[in-house]
């Protein structure tokens, strides 16, 4: 079976696909304005979580994504504000594991967030991130 795929939309006359909109639910829930991400990289992100899954993914997938890839772009201050302390340890927790494993999904999206330069300076220094282009 083929996996659907996603759609942008068209001239505004065909709608954005139901993973996209998923995704930007999921981005402005924990405090990330959807049109901080670019098209591109949201895209990407949907077809890295299509990876990650047998099937579609399931709703509260996009959820799970999202606090990582946002705590990736906003740090840990602003994360922690909106998201409280407890989120914020489970995603450091999970981003340190990530560090250690470089085919999870979590892994791949600090790397997406970071080749995309959307990573907070913050958490580039935290964890000592760098990307070479070899």
């Amino acid at each position: 079976m083929s996996r659907r795929r996603s759609s942008l939309g068209l001239f505004g006359m065909f709608g954005r696909s139901g993973d996209l909109r998923q995704l930007d639910q999921a981005l402005r829930v924990v405090d990330v304005h959807p049109a901080l991400v670019p098209e591109g990289v949201k895209l990407t992100i949907v077809n890295l979580m299509k990876d990650h899954s047998t099937g579609e993914p399931p709703l509260e997938a996009y959820l799970h994504v999202a606090q990582i890839f946002g705590y990736c772009v906003v740090g840990d201050e602003a994360f922690e504000r909106v998201n409280g302390t407890d989120a914020l340890h489970a995603v450091e927790r999970r981003v340190e594991a990530a560090l250690g494993d470089e085919d999870s999904e979590d892994a791949q999206m600090i790397l997406l967030a970071l080749h995309a330069r959307l990573i907070s300076a913050e958490v580039i220094e935290k964890y000592g991130l760098s990307a070479s282009t070899e």
